[in-house]
């Protein structure tokens, strides 16, 4: 009975996280895009597409709008596209209700499509919030801007990490924290987030005598490159002289 709980127990883990991936897709897939699907080919004007066409050809309309949202995008990055657009938010802003709406949705898509050097880099340690007491923290990047000026007192290397809580980490606490505190782990952030996730009980796997070895070996490689170096400035300045 017991071998049979634990198969059971397996069973369950495996299945299940497939079984809600795809039942989410299926959801999104027949629900949202198969709406943006038909409102698509209902708006196309049947003189520029017989609408016979497009109802034999499923997913064109997500192909259409997937097509007009690149040539909005295109047309936004010129002069005339970036004047329409101003001109669009200055009216938007005159709007009491739908200027809040509007900034706070742009501000959520900028962040999510931010760069990639605003993107976590790495998963530290860090004292908070008190000494003696230590969370998991993703490092963003450098402070910037005015509070980097309002902070040079404190540090000259101030970094923006991101401390999210448990077992939710897309909220959490935004802190300012000299480099110098911070001790930064060997984990992904992939690695990272599931630990949090799952409050400690999924750990990645660390050998520390296995980072000892991976470190000696790249001192060795970069020992071996240091003393190469002279052999091939002197091979090609006798190449040179030749």
């Amino acid at each position: 009975m017991t071998r049979l709980r634990n198969d059971l127990l397996t069973g369950i883990v495996v299945a299940a996280p497939l079984g809600i991936t795809f039942w989410l897709i299926y959801i999104f897939v027949t629900g949202p895009l198969a709406d943006l699907d038909g409102q698509v080919k209902r708006v196309i004007p049947a003189r520029f597409i017989p609408p016979n066409v497009l109802d034999y050809l499923p997913g064109a309309g997500i192909v259409l709008a997937i097509v007009a949202l690149i040539v909005l995008g295109a047309l936004a990055k010129n002069f005339i596209g970036r004047t329409v657009i101003k001109t669009g938010e200055r009216l938007v802003d005159s709007m009491p209700v739908v200027r809040n709406l509007y900034g706070f949705f742009k501000n959520v898509f900028e962040m999510a499509l931010q760069q990639s050097e605003r993107s976590f880099k790495e998963v530290a340690l860090v004292e908070y919030p008190k000494e003696g007491l230590w969370v998991m923290a993703f490092v963003v990047t450098s402070t910037k801007g005015e509070i980097r000026h309002k902070l040079q007192d404190v540090d000259d290397n101030l970094v923006s990490v991101f401390v999210p809580t448990t077992p939710n980490p897309t909220s959490g606490f935004l802190l300012f924290v000299p480099s110098g505190n911070l001790r930064i782990l060997d984990m992904t952030v992939e690695e990272g987030a599931k630990l949090i996730f799952s409050a400690g009980l999924v750990t990645p796997a660390f050998d520390p005598d296995e980072r000892v070895k991976e470190l000696e070996a790249a001192a060795v490689q970069l020992s071996e490159q240091s003393n190469d170096e002279p052999n091939k400035k002197f091979s090609l300045f006798s190449r040179t002289k030749d």
